[in-house]
């Protein structure tokens, strides 16, 4: 059995990365989506393993100390990180892992593991992007304008990821990304 490869997908907040993931995921039994560990308490309806892997801080101290992440970050007083032995286990087991993670976190993982392979899903324009945010209808105004701010630095390095995908349609984007990690098997 051949071993599968590593896929960091990031892209600026709206830009419908989370969507394009799914959609990519469903497609092929062999590629799969890497399970985050935290310290924040499971929502409603997540399953610890499933939907991340719920840790003390203590617990998620220790494997920081071991260098058993292969990125890690604090955000809202919670700890958040990509378990790196959980990531190798799948690869070993031949399938293609998705790690859909923030551009700071992508590369860390691009520089730590130069084997992975980065896609940085784009906005058709920020017009688009500015319109998708403001369709959430979750946001304030300043928080939509922060993060089309933040858009702007993440595309600024997006130069870092090896394939550029625009989410214009979303089919187009899924099908665009399937078609990267075929050529790569």
């Amino acid at each position: 059995m051949s071993k599968g490869n590593i896929y960091v997908v990031s892209g600026p907040s709206g830009v419908g990365k989370g969507t394009v993931v799914r959609e990519v995921v469903e497609k092929n039994e062999k590629i799969v989506l890497s399970v985050s560990a935290t310290t924040r308490q499971p929502r409603e309806g997540e399953i610890d393993k499933v939907h991340y892997f719920f840790l003390t801080k203590d617990e998620f101290q220790k494997i920081i100390d071991e260098d058993g992440f292969l990125e890690h970050a604090v955000y809202c007083d919670n700890c958040y990180g990509t378990p790196k032995q959980a990531v190798l286990d799948k690869v070993e087991e031949g399938y293609d892992v998705i790690l859909e993670i923030d551009i700071q976190g992508g590369i860390q993982i691009l520089n730590k593991l130069p084997e992975a392979m980065g896609i940085f899903i784009l906005p058709p324009s920020y017009k688009v992007l500015e319109k998708r945010l403001r369709g959430r209808q979750s946001e304030t105004d300043e928080v939509v304008k922060k993060r089309l701010a933040a858009a702007r630095n993440e595309i600024k390095q997006s130069y870092l990821y090896d394939y550029f995908v625009v989410n214009d349609e979303l089919e187009l984007a899924v099908e665009k990304v399937v078609k990267i990690i075929e050529q790569n098997r």
